[in-house]
């Protein structure tokens, strides 16, 4: 095993532990020197006299460090109950209404909108759309939420704005009270605690509103000597705004009293609305990967530890994902961000092999047509991209096959709607913490982000069945399976129209088979996958197995999955890494 403390290379011999019949387990000791400790495998022998293993696999030559393993030692880790959760991602104005929005009055900057009236995506009302969803008809729908499964609720900004995506938040001290106010967000923490759930918050540590209070005190009478104008970035005069964006201005993280006021002061953002005031379980970060960061200036990584130990003091049972929609790699080294939202490493690549070949043009904001892609290139993206991050990391990211921000995944998969179960399959056997954003587990859709928020229909007459219960049905097998939830990543077949993989825990290994089209049957030796026979379907069809073989035969596309506990002489070893 090779390790790099101090960065210069070292080498540990590894021991033989045991042999099975498809497998040699060898173990070394590995020395934690540094906070994120990185290490692969030296294999002796073969055409070029060595070869190494890191996160992408077997290299029979030289290959950066990037991809290998990482250990974290952070001195508080990420949350226990964020193992294998799954989260349900809600836009409060368009998921439910109770019966106290309709005696409140629209806010001033309001386009007021009936429930059923369909979303306006005109330049001018695409922010101002307002269908009075509140935080009270969250708690009142939160029966769905937990029949569906989930564990998280995870709710995009409730601090007041001048949007219906708050986004452009004016305080960060008070909850919106067309939302319920403050009140309202304690009934709904209290409730969903009561059920089991945990609630995550969201807010923008990139920018605020114009209306925001410390941008008011920086642009009023004195504000050039007001504390509050160090907190912003500001270019000849003028403040910069978020891509551009003048109503949103960019927060100037060089400044030691914004950090305390965001991180540090007990009644800050930060610590405030995880304590009494909100009763919160962690922080998804808005533009996480912009925090910080102008022209010369990047502080991101430091940001993002201050948070992380900030939480950890105050609230060590708080989870913090942060927003990232290209490459994050290099952003989550361990000892920031728990994890991120994995656009690119997971939803983008499903998109690709998934999606309708004549959709529409871009994803993610690419100037150019999306590809469709086999199942190999498929698998080869999401392992470089996760070869590249701590299992830690990994584990505490959010998988995604769509958000508020992006196209419906029943839009982008066209008509056969078979591939949203394929996707959805995807979604919640991967390492990860599976997130769904609401209604796509009814079939909503949405050509792009602003579409996809449409208002949640509550007249089940309205909704694709089907899909509701093939969602129910996967997030219970992965309830149900330790594997799933918790186990390693074994990659075994893709090509294609197939993908074939093992989710291996210490005491049960589940078999995944996702095809999006009818291929040839796959067929397993049965030497590799000890004590399949024994297996039950936690989902789908269940493979055929033979004495020699299991053949995973498909005619069109569906989800399998086989679990089975180990029965080759006692319990795996735990597998913390995809290998």
């Amino acid at each position: 095993m090779r390790t790099a403390p101090d960065g210069e290379q070292q080498f540990t011999a590894a021991r033989l532990a045991r042999t099975t019949e498809p497998d040699a387990w060898w173990s070394a000791t590995v020395v934690c020197h540094n906070p994120v400790t990185t290490y692969r495998f030296l294999l002796s022998g073969g055409p070029t006299g060595y070869t190494w293993l890191n996160g992408t696999g077997i290299h029979h030559r030289d290959v950066p460090d990037a991809s290998d393993f990482r250990l974290v030692c952070a001195p508080v880790p990420p949350p226990d109950w964020a193992a294998g959760s799954v989260v349900y991602q809600i836009f409060p104005d368009r998921f439910a209404r109770s019966r106290r929005a309709d005696s409140r009055p629209a806010p001033d900057w309001a386009i007021p909108a009936q429930w059923d009236d369909p979303v306006d995506t005109s330049h001018r009302a695409v922010a101002q759309q307002f269908y009075g969803g509140d935080l009270d008809g969250i708690t009142d729908h939160l029966d769905h939420v937990e029949r569906l499964g989930a564990d998280v609720v995870y709710l995009t900004p409730v601090f007041p704005g001048e949007s219906n995506h708050r986004y452009d938040a004016a305080t960060f001290d008070a909850v919106d009270p067309s939302l319920g106010g403050d009140a309202a967000l304690r009934r709904l923490t209290r409730a969903a605690h009561a059920r089991g759930l945990k609630v995550l918050g969201d807010f923008t540590t990139n920018h605020t509103g114009v209306t925001h209070e410390w941008f008011r005190a920086a642009t009023g009478p004195g504000g050039r000597r007001a504390p509050e104008r160090d907190f912003y970035i500001w270019e000849d005069g003028e403040h910069v705004g978020w891509l551009g964006v003048p109503t949103l201005p960019k927060l100037d993280h060089r400044s030691a009293e914004l950090r305390h006021r965001v991180f540090e002061h007990p009644r800050g953002v930060v610590r405030k609305w995880l304590g009494r005031s909100g009763g919160l379980d962690g922080w998804r970060v808005d533009v996480a990967n912009m925090t910080g960061r102008w022209r010369e200036v990047d502080l991101n990584h430091e940001v993002a530890r201050q948070m992380r130990a900030t939480v950890a003091r105050h609230h060590p049972d708080a989870l913090i994902v942060g927003e990232h929609f290209h490459d994050y790699t290099t952003d989550v080294p361990g000892d920031g961000w728990h994890g991120v939202m994995n656009y690119a490493g997971f939803a983008r690549p499903v998109w690709t092999w998934l999606r309708e070949a004549n959709g529409d043009r871009g994803l993610l904001g690419v100037p150019a047509p999306a590809p469709v892609l086999d199942a190999r290139s498929v698998v080869d993206t999401m392992r470089d991209f996760t070869s590249r991050i701590s299992w830690q990391s990994l584990t505490h990211s959010f998988n995604l096959v769509g958000s508020h921000d992006v196209a419906r995944i029943r839009t982008l998969v066209g008509s056969d709607t078979r591939l949203v179960d394929v996707a959805a399959g995807l979604l919640f056997t991967m390492p990860s913490m599976p997130m769904l954003t609401y209604g796509d587990e009814i079939g909503m859709e949405g050509t792009f982000g602003e579409d996809g928020r449409r208002p949640m229909p509550w007249d089940e007459a309205r909704w694709d069945t089907r899909l509701l219960e093939v969602y129910r049905g996967l997030i219970a097998g992965r309830k149900a399976s330790p594997a799933l939830r918790v186990g390693g990543l074994r990659w075994v077949y893709a090509a294609d129209d197939a993908i074939v993989f093992l989710r291996e825990s210490a005491d049960e290994t589940a078999l995944v088979h996702l095809t999006r089209a009818a291929h040839e049957p796959i067929r397993l030796p049965v030497r590799h996958l000890a004590g399949v026979g024994a297996g039950r379907a936690a989902y789908g069809p269940p493979p055929r197995i033979g004495k020699r073989q299991v053949t995973l035969p498909s005619s069109g596309p569906h989800v399998r999955v086989w679990t089975w506990k180990p029965t080759d002489g006692g319990p795996r070893p735990r597998i913390r890494r995809p290998r």
